[in-house]
């Protein structure tokens, strides 16, 4: 036997012992409560992670609880956070919209974050408070044209799809609307309902319940094509304004340099829950539709609405508050 040889067998042997013990990235997550992050309740994002974090919990092993912190604290909480899984983002296009909204924002939505999956999307719907005088979107055209300034939309947060869809109106449309900013969207429906506000642009998910209970009247639907998610509705492309459209898409995020094998781990468990009939269901009836999309599929719709609406922003000079 040659010198050394016990020593190195020693070594060897340790080695593996080791690795076997040694769980590998993911192995054991979760290990604690998970927190998803999000916006204010009241609006899609709540919601949607209301309607995911029962079915998620249970899979995983673990309560699964919804932190409602609101748009730009939501945003710098998960972009600090440990990078263990335990601490997560549910974000629509205000994350990575703010660079084009802020002068100085304390993420980068390519860098900071590691997207899970692309969870919903939903499009935007042009309502009224019922007592408006109109019934079609050229009348709501027309009236603001007669009154120009006097007519207000509300809206959540700067850069939320409510607001970049009101934007657009205004651009397409060639009408002066004030905007009335609210902290959340559930407040800027709210102000609708009540007559605070004489019509927003929310996504479906925010005001599917409202239209069905006759507290606001819905004008017509944001997407190319008529939608399920808005029986009966015109799409505003083929009620005076073409090549109008506008979405809502909310993702899930973790925070940058998570474990692959986590991020796996979490996107696989979001697919299966988003491909079980009964959430698919509960996301319709709520005005979403399921997708369940791959991290790379949320990075591909990130950069397509950067560089799109980017546009609009910078255009139209549009600042967050």
């Amino acid at each position: 036997m040659l010198p050394g040889s016990n020593v190195s067998r020693l070594s060897a042997a340790t080695v593996v012992c080791l690795a076997l013990a040694l769980p590998a990235h993911g192995q054991n997550y979760p290990q604690k409560p998970i927190r998803i992050v999000t916006s204010l309740p009241g609006g899609s994002l709540d919601l949607t992670a209301r309607v995911i974090g029962p079915p998620l919990s249970a899979r995983i092993g673990q309560p699964v609880i919804v932190d409602n912190r609101g748009g730009v604290l939501s945003m710098e909480i998960v972009a600090k956070s440990p990078a263990d899984g335990h601490t997560l983002l549910l974000a629509s296009a205000s994350l990575w919209l703010s660079t084009f909204l802020r002068d100085k924002v304390a993420w980068d939505a390519l860098r900071d974050y590691a997207p899970v999956s692309l969870l919903v999307t939903s499009p935007n719907i042009i309502v009224v408070h019922p007592a408006l005088p109109v019934n079609t979107l050229k009348e709501l055209i027309a009236l603001a044209k007669a009154r120009p300034g006097e007519l207000n939309y509300s809206t959540g947060q700067a850069g939320a799809s409510a607001h970049l869809a009101g934007e657009l109106f205004k651009s397409l449309a060639g009408v002066n609307l004030l905007r009335v900013a609210y902290k959340g969207q559930g407040a800027a429906m709210l102000s609708l309902i009540t007559g605070e506000a004489q019509l927003s642009f929310p996504n479906a998910a925010s005001v599917t319940p409202f239209i069905k209970a006759g507290k606001v009247k819905a004008l017509a639907v944001t997407s190319t094509q008529p939608s399920a998610l808005a029986p009966g509705l015109p799409t505003a492309a083929s009620s005076g304004l073409p090549g109008y459209e506008s979405r809502a898409i909310l993702g899930l995020f973790a925070p940058a340099r998570t474990p692959a094998a986590i991020i796996e781990q979490l996107h696989q468990e979001t697919a299966r829950i988003l491909g079980s009939a009964e959430v698919k269901q509960r996301l319709f009836d709520s005005g979403s539709e399921a997708l369940g999309g791959s991290p790379a599929d949320m990075i591909a719709a990130m950069k397509l609405e950067m560089a799109s609406i980017g546009k609009l922003i910078q255009a139209k000079g549009i600042r967050a508050e």
